[in-house]
């Protein structure tokens, strides 16, 4: 059985968030490893600022980049490896492409401390129902979306993700 050098995917994550940060300017101290034991699959960065969209924290790049190199929407038998605890975002992108693990060095508390990024009240809304977040998500035109799901159901090809 191969032992995982889970401290050295760290160290390369750590250090993706010190350049990307202190050098390239792209976005915050974040940087992400998705490896298949000591195999690194793939690399990601914040990079937020630099094409000005929220959605490209460093464990979502590094997630796009483990699907296109792997050829699936599966990380099943990949593990993350990240500079700071992830965001609900990225925590539910992670759900979604199966990783098997997620190791983090910063938390949400550090990243709020160092970097007045915070997290919390994005976890807290997501515990509370939807027309009771403070963006709040309504139903709308339900029964008009029903025969598309019913379509969808119904597909003789249909793959399951």
């Amino acid at each position: 059985m191969e032992i995982v050098d889970h401290e050295r995917h760290m160290r390369r994550a750590i250090e993706l968030a010190r350049v990307n940060a202190l050098e390239d300017g792209y976005g915050g101290p974040f940087g992400c490893v998705i490896a298949k034991g000591n195999t690194v699959i793939a690399e990601g960065v914040n990079e937020v600022l630099a094409r000005h969209d929220p959605t490209c924290h460093g464990e979502i790049m590094a997630i796009r980049a483990a699907c296109e190199h792997l050829g699936t929407h599966l990380l099943t038998g990949c593990t993350v490896y990240t500079s700071g605890e992830p965001c609900p975002m990225c925590y539910a992108a992670c759900w979604w492409a199966r990783v098997d693990a997620i190791y983090y060095a910063a938390t949400v508390a550090d990243a709020k401390t160092y970097g007045n990024f915070d997290d919390v009240p994005i976890f807290e809304a997501l515990a509370l129902p939807g027309d009771e977040r403070p963006l709040p998500s309504r139903q709308l035109l339900r029964m008009e979306m029903i025969p598309v799901w019913e379509a969808f159901r119904d597909l003789p090809s249909r793959l399951h993700y």
